[in-house]
C-alpha cells in the first residue's frame, strides 16, 4: 500500500447541496460500500473514503504504488503539487458530484413548474447525478437489465475482484479498481463472467469490450461527452472526431445528447434506457431521462399517462415519456428524475409521509446473501426469455407487444395510441 492520508480533511457543502447517504445509494454508481457511517470506493487509483456531516464533506485517500496506478482503468495523472500533500482529491470530488452547479436552484425552479416534484423534493434534498467514468457507467448499466440495485452492486463489486487491478487494503478489505476494456475482451470472459451469475450480461459486456478495442478509436466514449461536463479527473476531452456519425452534426461537429444516445445504440446490450443512464450518469448529458419500469409507474401514476399491458417498452414509448419531462423539468431533466426516482424507491419509502415508494430494490450492502442454485438458474432463465422479447420486441405465446412508429415530434398521444391499437388486436383475437 502507498501514502495514506492520515487525517481527514474538510469541504464545506451544506446536506441540502449533497446527500452523500442517499446520493451514492440511489442506483448510480454501483460501487460505493459502507461502513458504519463511512463510504468507500476506488475512484482513478486511489481508495477514497468519505463521511459527511450537516454542514461539511470529510474525505481521505490512500494512494497505492505508482505502478498500480498506472494498472487503473482511470487514465492516470500526476497527482497536483499545488494541492497540499500533492493530493488532488478535492478537485477530483467538486467534479464528481459536480459541486460546481447550485442544486438548491435547480430544485426551485422544478418546484416552480411542478406541483407533484415540489411535494416530494423537500423530503429528498441533496441528490446529485455523478459524473462518472464512461466506461464504467456502461458496463454496469449493461448489467442493469432486469436487475435491482443490490444485485447489480454484487456484479460490479465481482468485475472489479476478477479483473480490476488491485490498489490495496484498508481495515482488512481488498480494494480494486474497475477493469480496462481490455481486461473483459478476453475469449475467456464470458464463460466466467457466466459461472458468477451475470447470465446473457456477460455475452454483452464481452461484445462491447471487444468494439471498443477492435472498431473504435482511442477516447471514443469521451468524444461523445458534454463538453459543459469534463472528465472528474482532469485530463481534456479528446477533440471531436472530424468523419463520421459519433459526433456528426451541423454545429462545428459538437457532440450532442441526441448523438451520444444514437451511438450508445449500437452498443451489445445497450438499449434506449441504458444508453440514457449512460449518457446522464458517464457522458454528463442532464437532459437525458432513463425510463425504465420505475419511472414508467411514475409517469402513469402522477402524469397521467396512460397504463399498457406490455411490460416492454418501444423507443417511441421511452421518447414520449423523457420528451414530457425534458419539456417540463428542462436541460437538467434528468437530475429532476432522479430525484422521483429515488422518491418512489421502497428502500426511501419512509421518507415520505404518505409511503408512496413501489421499487423492491434493496440497497447495497457489503455482505453478499446466499441463493439457492437452482432457483437463480431459473430465474436467469426467465430473465434470458425476457430479455430476448425486449430485443426483438417481438410477440410471445403469453404476451403481444405492438410496435408503433413515430416521427421526433410525437410525444404523450405516442403512449393512448399503443394502448388502443393493442386493445383492437386482443378483441380481434
Amino acid at each position: 500500500m502507498g501514502r495514506l492520508a492520515a487525517q481527514w480533511q474538510k469541504l464545506p457543502v451544506t446536506l441540502t447541496e449533497l446527500c452523500i447517504d442517499t446520493t451514492l445509494r440511489c442506483g448510480q454508481s454501483f460501487r460505493w460500500r459502507k461502513f458504519d457511517d463511512e463510504w468507500r470506493c476506488t475512484l482513478h487509483g486511489r481508495i477514497l473514503s468519505l463521511k459527511q456531516d450537516a454542514e461539511s464533506l470529510y474525505y481521505k485517500a490512500a494512494f497505492p504504488d505508482e505502478a498500480a496506478i498506472a494498472a487503473s482503468s482511470g487514465t492516470p495523472r500526476p497527482r497536483s503539487d499545488d494541492a497540499p500533500g500533492g493530493d488532488d482529491t478535492e478537485a477530483l470530488l467538486r467534479r464528481y458530484f459536480r459541486l460546481q452547479l447550485d442544486l438548491r436552484a435547480l430544485y426551485d425552479q422544478w418546484s416552480r413548474d411542478d406541483a407533484n416534484f415540489r411535494k416530494k423534493a423537500p423530503q429528498f434534498s441533496g441528490i446529485r447525478i455523478l459524473n462518472q467514468d464512461a466506461w464504467e457507467a456502461l458496463v454496469c448499466f449493461i448489467c442493469s437489465s432486469n436487475n435491482n440495485i443490490s444485485r447489480i452492486s454484487q456484479m460490479a463489486h465481482k468485475l472489479c475482484i476478477h479483473y480490476g487491478p488491485r490498489l490495496g487494503t484498508v481495515d482488512g478489505e481488498d480494494y480494486h479498481d474497475f477493469p480496462s476494456p481490455a481486461a473483459l475482451a478476453k475469449p475467456s470472459v464470458e464463460t466466467h463472467l457466466r459461472q458468477l451469475g451475470f447470465g446473457y450480461r456477460a455475452k454483452y459486456i464481452v461484445q462491447t469490450a471487444q468494439k471498443m478495442l477492435d472498431e473504435k478509436p482511442a477516447g471514443w466514449l469521451n468524444q461523445l461527452r458534454n463538453p459543459a461536463c469534463p472528465p472528474p479527473w482532469g485530463e481534456e476531452l479528446p477533440p471531436p472526431a472530424k468523419t463520421g456519425p459519433a459526433v456528426s452534426n451541423n454545429d462545428d461537429c459538437v457532440p450532442s445528447y441526441k448523438t451520444a444516445h444514437e451511438q450508445l445504440l449500437t452498443l451489445s446490450g445497450v438499449g434506449p434506457k441504458v444508453a440514457d443512464c449512460v449518457a446522464l450518469m458517464g457522458l454528463g448529458w442532464g437532459e437525458a431521462v432513463p425510463v425504465d419500469t420505475h419511472v414508467w409507474q411514475i409517469a402513469v401514476r402522477d402524469y397521467k399517462f396512460k397504463k399498457i399491458a406490455s411490460k416492454t417498452f418501444s423507443k417511441a414509448i421511452h421518447d414520449a415519456v423523457g420528451d414530457h419531462f425534458r419539456n417540463l423539468w428542462g436541460p437538467y431533466a434528468g437530475w429532476a428524475q432522479s430525484v422521483l426516482f429515488t422518491a418512489n424507491l421502497k428502500s426511501f419509502s419512509e421518507q415520505l409521509k404518505g409511503g408512496e415508494g413501489e421499487d423492491k430494490d434493496k440497497t447495497v450492502s457489503t455482505k453478499s446473501s446466499p441463493k439457492s442454485p437452482s432457483k437463480a438458474v431459473k430465474k436467469e432463465i426467465l430473465e434470458e426469455e425476457e430479455e430476448k422479447v425486449s430485443a426483438k420486441v417481438t410477440t410471445t405465446k403469453r404476451r403481444r407487444t405492438t410496435v408503433v412508429k413515430t416521427e421526433e415530434d410525437v410525444k404523450v398521444t405516442v403512449v393512448e395510441e399503443v394502448q388502443t391499437r393493442s386493445s383492437k388486436r386482443r378483441r380481434r383475437g
